[in-house]
């Protein structure tokens, strides 16, 4: 069977103050349960939405070490179930070893990475150094917000799903993956960018949620060396951004920013 469209219409009962009422339709976002198997081996269950797969499953074996580079990746399948999207991906033969270390079963709403660590150690791995951006305008992050919407047509339909965003140097917007998960949206758009061949080249990546420590080290592990979010971080979030040598930008409004200090 294929696969289901992102969102689809449905029909709701609006009520106003005065008791009012009339049917309504709108998009609502689909997520569907997505298992991954690497090598005919079950590595992951989480909720996502079911478009851009191929980007998914590149970015999500880049950002759980499991490939240094996509051709690493050398075949992917996906199938839809009544129940779900199996995503069976084949690695090459070198990267076996650590994927066998790696594995773990967990279910996880948005791809925490979290569930499965059998230790602190697991928890907190070291992070690369990302090299050095040179100084970015303000400008470039605020052009950057008051485009994201256009670049979001899923949560134009639905309201409902994260977006992340390369964005150049001048903040024009490059290249866009959307998903119900922050973290998948992440995924896919690192995924995406490996697939095309794509580099960050002075740009940032702009995402559309808090800044989790899972989205940094996602950063890190992509050469990303400037992340923008729409909300709060947290400590532990900072703490690893100073650590790999992120420029962290947060709570990005349209009136104002926080950049992290790291000195």
């Amino acid at each position: 069977m294929d696969s289901p469209a992102p969102s689809i219409a449905i029909a709701f009962r609006s009520i106003s103050p005065d008791g009012s009422a009339r049917v309504v339709e709108r998009g609502v976002a689909v997520e569907r349960p997505l298992a991954i198997e690497f090598n005919g081996i079950g590595y992951a269950v989480m909720m996502a939405t079911p478009a851009d797969l191929q980007d998914f499953a590149t970015g999500f074996a880049l950002s759980e070490r499991l490939i240094e580079a996509t051709g690493d990746l050398v075949d992917f399948e996906s199938i839809a179930t009544p129940h779900g999207d199996l995503l069976r991906v084949t690695l090459s033969a070198p990267c076996v070893p650590l994927m066998h270390q790696r594995v773990r079963h967990r279910v996880s709403e948005s791809s925490c990475g979290m569930c499965g660590i059998e230790n602190l150690d697991q928890a907190l791995r070291p992070l690369p150094q990302v090299p050095r951006a040179g100084a970015l305008e303000p400008d470039a992050v605020f052009r950057a917000l008051g485009a994201l919407r256009d670049h979001q047509p899923l949560n134009r339909a639905t309201g409902a799903v994260h977006a992340a965003a390369l964005c150049d140097v001048d903040g024009g917007i490059r290249l866009v993956r959307e998903d119900v998960g922050r973290h998948n949206a992440f995924d896919k758009l690192i995924g995406a960018m490996a697939r095309a061949g794509l580099g960050w080249d002075g740009g940032f990546a702009l995402l559309s949620s808090r800044c989790s420590y899972e989205l940094v080290e996602k950063a890190a592990l992509a050469g990303c060396s400037r992340l923008v979010t729409i909300s709060a971080p947290t400590d532990l979030a900072l703490a690893r951004a100073a650590d790999a040598g992120i420029d962290l930008i947060v709570l990005a409004r349209s009136d104002a920013v926080l950049a992290a200090i790291t000195e």
